[in-house]
């Protein structure tokens, strides 16, 4: 495994960057990519799915990402305590007959020592939106690191 800076335990600037990384590699919509921040068995709750180590979490993200076409991200630290990070976030996405959803959500991280997700709970809530309505827009430009998102 290779270990993923920054490591536990956090402060408000690691947990920072430790979260926009996340939001950085979701955006590339790369399951390979995105597997790698994570231990070999690492356990999800996502929604309704449970998902145990990197294999699964990369089918799982190929299957999410071919039904969530067009998908950006938007994360927010939302608390930290040792090993453990809170985050909120918001994407949006549209489905293969061209509705688009905004999805809420909030997560729950435990990391390894050497920086890995070895424990990820998400909650998440769709909500139906008309395209104009949009407001996320791929990757978040640099200017805009750390920046709350609305939440309506």
């Amino acid at each position: 495994m290779t270990p993923r800076p920054p490591f536990p335990p956090f402060d408000e600037i690691t947990a920072a960057k430790k979260v926009q990384a996340a939001e950085d590699a979701w955006n590339t919509r790369d399951p390979e990519r995105v597997s790698l921040a994570y231990t070999e068995d690492s356990v999800w709750r996502n929604r309704d799915k449970h998902v145990v180590g990197r294999a699964q979490i990369v089918e799982f993200l190929t299957a999410k990402w071919e039904r969530e076409l067009d998908y950006a991200l938007r994360k927010e630290l939302w608390g930290f305590r040792g090993n453990r990070i809170a985050v909120r976030f918001q994407y949006e996405s549209h489905n293969a007959d061209g509705q688009w959803f905004r999805s809420y959500g909030n997560e729950l991280w435990e990391f390894s020592d050497e920086g890995l997700m070895r424990r990820r709970e998400a909650s998440i809530n769709d909500h139906p939106i008309d395209e104009s309505d949009r407001r996320i827009f791929g990757t978040r430009p640099e200017a805009e690191y750390g920046v709350t998102f609305p939440v309506f």
